[in-house]
């Protein structure tokens, strides 16, 4: 439970100055997330930015059947988070299809995905569905302005998912009570984890939202109450098997997102075309040859 009081005491508002994605915007919490972890070997992290941002470029200029986040660690062991958006379990089966079909016919970019792979130490791979009823304010999350995501995972003692969502629905109504501008967005594990496991995702937009802690802590804890707050601590020693919790940035580089997506930060997601573009705009008109 400390892990959990760490990560969501923190002021950490990721919609800052924004107005909430609606339901099936490109840039709100999707339904679906497929969650890639990779760690990669010592002295790799070099070679593996360059293929991963040559792999990124390719899917440019390729019609993909989705898109991607690139969420590199900050703390913990080096690795990389991949975040990939998907609508329902029929889009998720659709894309790994076509992704079968496009590496015969794009032999370089199938090439670029095998070195990759000799670039790393491990990797694992979850699907995880999005919990409605236990995030707190989603819904005014706009993926595309966030730069740091921190990222709790709560893995529980067989059969206490009930508990996990009690204690988090106290969790919800204290931060309404103190009318919090901290959305967190809940996702449970649907395959991938040995043991039922939960995923919490706070986006943020600057690191320096984290400076608020202890400010943000008493007033919680009064807004649960001591009763609540006497059932969070014995939720966490009878359900949780353990949690971590980790920070990641945002590399926009090696991301693959859609234009609508990158529509909502353009000068964060594609920089150089929008240089481009401007740089075509302000250059003087061709004159007709004679």
């Amino acid at each position: 439970m400390a892990a959990i009081v760490c990560l969501l005491l923190v002021n950490v508002s990721g919609v800052e100055g924004q107005t909430a994605a609606p339901e099936g915007s490109p840039t709100a919490p999707p339904k679906l997330a497929l969650l890639v972890y990779q760690k990669f070997q010592f002295g790799k992290a070099s070679e593996r930015q360059k293929l991963e941002v040559a792999v990124s470029h390719a899917c440019d200029r390729l019609a993909v059947p989705n898109s991607w986040i690139d969420l590199e660690s900050l703390t913990g062991p080096p690795e990389a988070l991949f975040f990939d958006p998907f609508d329902s379990f029929e889009q998720t089966e659709k894309a790994f299809s076509i992704w079968g079909q496009i590496y015969p016919t794009h032999p370089e970019l199938a090439r670029l995905q095998q070195q990759l792979e000799t670039t790393l130490v491990s990797e694992r791979t979850v699907i995880a569905v999005r919990r409605d009823d236990l995030g707190y304010r989603a819904m005014n999350i706009d993926l595309s302005k966030a730069r740091f995501l921190r990222v709790l995972e709560v893995r529980l003692q067989p059969g206490h998912e009930n508990d996990f969502t009690e204690a988090f629905k106290i969790l919800g109504a204290a931060y309404e009570k103190i009318d919090s501008d901290t959305p967190w967005m809940v996702y449970q594990v649907n395959v991938g984890t040995p043991s039922p496991s939960f995923l919490i995702f706070v986006p943020m937009s600057a690191l320096r939202q984290n400076d608020d802690l202890l400010s943000r802590g008493k007033s919680l804890r009064d807004a649960e109450g001591e009763e609540a707050a006497e059932r969070m601590q014995q939720i966490s020693r009878e359900a949780y098997a353990s949690t971590e919790s980790n920070l990641y940035y945002v590399s926009a580089e090696t991301s693959h997102v859609s234009k609508e997506f990158a529509a909502g930060d353009p000068d964060f997601w594609t920089p150089k075309k929008q240089a481009n573009t401007k740089s075509e705009e302000s250059a003087p008109a061709a004159k007709p040859k004679p």
